[in-house]
């Protein structure tokens, strides 16, 4: 069986092949064999499958005398040229160039150094334990092999050393420029351009790869940062009603952020300041620039706990367009909820009525009135916190009054 290396342990790699490259292959079939021995002994010409008794006598040898597997061992020894050098279903190497490519040394060499231990077993096993014995020892010899090697991959490991030392120097300035921006948190935009420019110095792999991991923690420090500042701005709209301020930044941070759309859909949230603006009441927003918000919204709280509901309505949604924009929604949640809660109080009075009357047009009647507070709540605050509370209300009685 001819091994190969695949040309991966460069010129070394084919002290193996020769040391193992030439060894016999087991016969499955008669094999014609050439006489190649001294003049004065003439070898047989053909030998039988029958490895452990062959019927043809060898010529020169006593009469009767039988070709045994020790002879024939002794005879293949003796002319190496004659044995076949691989099994005829193992495939030509491929080319070389193509194996260093794909070949992995740390399972291309196990694998072949296996398929030695295989095929002496396979020589064994059809009784040529001679030419077993002899591949093995051939085998052998390999270790000083595998001694320079190693020496020679230490060399080459020094060489390959010191020109990374040499190149990692001429770069250091570069390598602690974009240190020293990743620890002070500077902006993706700078980090990446340092580091690009060192990626395209083609500095190496290590380097290569170094660099592209540190855009990487820049991208998450600049984001971390930019997530702050949406934040911000967005607080500016929902909760102060300053939504020209608001747009203003939202814009400025749109050009700064421009790599990072993906992750903060910058202009979606300039579509939803764009859309409160328009919403927004200019006459009211104009009022507090010379009336006190935070007077109104305790007036509001004090309309609320005397249930004086649609006053404390109409000054809360006033409060929108005024800088305490989140404190007047806040106070304006708490107001849907207590107005629905009475309702649904009024919608349970009514219901217990009907139950208790038994002329049907009557309980219809009552059955419809029910249902009219529940409607008001929805109609007045459709997204009152108990909205899911009353439909499932309203489906019920709508139930009933079908029966």
């Amino acid at each position: 069986m001819r091994i190969k290396f695949f040309s991966l342990l460069s010129a070394s790699a084919f002290a193996l092949t020769a040391c193992v490259g030439n060894a016999p292959a087991p016969e499955t079939e008669p094999t014609n064999v050439s006489a190649n021995a001294s003049s004065e002994q003439e070898q047989p010409s053909t030998l039988s499958s029958d490895t452990s008794h062959l019927n043809t006598q060898e010529p020169g040898s006593p009469s009767g005398a039988i070709f045994n597997s020790q002879a024939l061992d002794g005879y293949r020894l003796a002319t190496p040229e004659n044995i076949p050098t691989a099994p005829e279903h193992e495939p030509a190497a491929s080319n070389s160039k193509t194996a260093v490519a794909i070949a992995d040394p740390y399972t291309a060499i196990p694998a072949i150094v296996q398929s030695i231990f295989d095929y002496a077993n396979t020589l064994y096993n059809a009784g040529y334990t001679d030419s077993a014995s002899a591949y093995l020892e051939r085998f052998r010899v390999i270790k000083p092999l595998w001694e320079q090697w190693e020496s020679k991959a230490d060399s080459m490991l020094n060489e390959f050393g010191k020109i990374r030392a040499e190149k990692a120097k001429a770069y250091e300035p570069m390598v602690f420029q974009i240190q020293n921006m990743n620890r002070a948190n500077s902006d993706y935009d700078l980090v990446a351009e340092t580091a690009d420019s060192l990626i395209a110095l083609a500095p190496g792999d290590s380097l290569t790869q170094w660099a592209k991991a540190q855009k990487g923690v820049a991208y998450k420090n600049t984001l971390s940062k930019a997530k702050k500042e949406y934040a911000a701005i967005k607080d500016l709209a929902d909760n102060q009603a300053q939504f020209a301020e608001a747009e203003k930044q939202a814009l400025t941070f749109q050009m700064r952020y421009r790599d990072f759309e993906n992750d903060l859909h910058i202009q979606a949230l300039i579509d939803h300041i764009r859309e409160l603006a328009q919403a927004n009441d200019a006459e009211a927003t104009k009022y507090w620039e010379s009336h006190d918000p935070a007077q109104a919204l305790a007036k509001a709280d004090t309309l609320l706990q005397k249930e004086k509901f649609g006053e404390a309505k109409e000054l809360l949604n006033k409060l929108k367009s005024s800088k305490l924009r989140k404190e007047a929604n806040e106070l304006y949640t708490k107001l849907a909820d207590n107005f629905c809660t009475k309702q649904r109080k009024t919608t349970s009075q009514i219901f217990a009525k009907a139950q208790k009357q038994k002329d049907a047009a009557k309980k219809k009647k009552l059955l419809n009135e029910a249902i009219a507070p529940l409607d008001k709540c929805l109609t007045e605050y459709p997204d009152n916190p108990q909205k899911q509370k009353v439909e499932e209300n309203k489906k019920f009685l709508e139930t009933e009054l079908g029966k």
